[in-house]
């Protein structure tokens, strides 16, 4: 999983409804390019460069995939969408949203385009007083100062006032606090691993991930799947069990909730599919002594997607020993699934169509995935 790129943006508005306009690019910013991490305070500032009304400006932290180019014409295309007109002169000039980026991580940019960090901002008190709110020991790359000691130094003599109206933040509207434990499931291929990353980072959970890639079965058992059924499903019985066991009991203090890329019972549903009946029989006697105290998740959720996408993803990762799974195995995986999950009474469970779907590449989908997982 890509680390992500922290990026701090400007927002400034003094023309029509100013809140509204700050709200909306707030909004727009988080559909269009990353998670908001912070909102600084919103301050009223006299207009900068030529005569007209006050100004409202904040400061945005946002976590974003995206390159600083991209950043910079999804920016772009938001104030379009929110009635600002760029222009060509680039002459100081009322406007409904004005959004620039300060800092890309720790990057120095010099384009045609763009500057990173921005060229003036050392001399704005109406970027650097909200920019400390939220990010006061951030260095400047070049001038090699924080922005609290920027701010100290800076010799602009405008008046900066705070009003008392904060903006809201898009994501707290997707709260995942009534839960302690979070199972993503899902068919080989589906998702599960990639949602568990981008949960645990933007919602602050405990990440728990299923160790399989060191299994030394699991390359013989797709090359000779009868021979090495049994022994591949042993294995994987114990490591998740010890793996389970040592998870769920080392408490994060400073993490929210816990979320895994797996629940205990694939075990169940994949030993039934690859083992004769008396190996089965045997083998869930032995699930059901091991596990009997084990944690349930609160929330048990099943990516479904169909076989044709499975292919394209699992042909996309590049696992060699995954690159001859058949379609009829997947296939059979995705009804034991849904056999199971049919039958369960004590798991909060919700199954996600996602086959049409992609929420690594698109960002709207994401968001879409997880307003379906926080539906009450």
């Amino acid at each position: 999983m890509k680390t992500p790129n922290h990026v701090y943006i400007a927002l400034g508005s003094n023309k029509g409804d100013r809140l509204k306009y700050l709200q909306d690019a707030v909004d727009s910013i988080f559909k269009e390019i990353g998670n908001v991490i912070s909102i600084a305070k919103v301050y009223n500032t006299p207009a900068f460069g030529f005569d007209g009304d006050d100004f409202l400006n904040t400061c945005l932290h946002v976590e974003t995939g995206f390159a600083s180019e991209v950043v910079l014409d999804k920016l772009l295309a938001i104030e379009t969408q929110l009635g600002r007109s760029r222009s060509k002169t680039k002459v100081y000039e009322a406007r409904t949203i004005d959004l620039d980026i300060l800092f890309y991580n720790e990057a120095v940019v010099e384009t045609e385009h763009l500057i990173i960090p921005h060229p003036e901002l050392q001399k704005r008190k109406f970027v650097l007083q909200p920019l400390s709110d939220i990010a006061s020991q951030l260095k400047h790359p070049v001038l090699e100062q924080s922005v609290s000691e920027l701010l100290a130094s800076c010799d602009d003599t405008s008046e900066v006032e705070q009003i008392k109206i904060w903006l809201k933040n898009p994501a707290k509207q997707l709260s995942f606090s009534n839960h302690n434990y979070i199972a993503i499931e899902g068919n080989i291929g589906a998702g599960k691993t990639s949602l568990a990353h981008k949960i645990s980072r933007d919602f602050n959970a405990k990440l728990i991930l299923e160790r399989f890639a060191d299994n030394p079965f699991l390359p013989k058992f797709y090359e000779e799947p009868q021979r090495y059924a049994f022994t591949l499903e042993m294995s994987f019985l114990a490591d998740r069990y010890q793996q389970i066991s040592d998870d769920l009991s080392q408490l994060d203090l400073f993490k929210d909730f816990m979320v895994s890329d797996y629940d205990i019972y694939k075990s169940l549903i994949f030993s039934k599919i690859t083992l004769p009946e008396d190996e089965f029989k045997l083998y869930r006697k032995l699930f059901y002594l091991m596990y009997k105290d084990i944690a349930k998740p609160d929330l048990y959720v099943y990516l479904y997607q169909n076989t044709e996408r499975l292919q394209e993803n699992i042909k996309k990762r590049g696992r060699d020993y995954e690159q001859n799974i058949d379609s009829e195995y997947l296939e059979k995986i995705n009804s034991g699934y849904l056999e199971f999950l049919k039958n369960q009474s004590d798991l909060n469970v919700k199954i996600i169509d996602i086959s049409e779907k992609d929420f690594v590449k698109h960002r709207a989908d994401y968001l879409w995935l997880l307003n379906e997982i926080c539906k009450v």
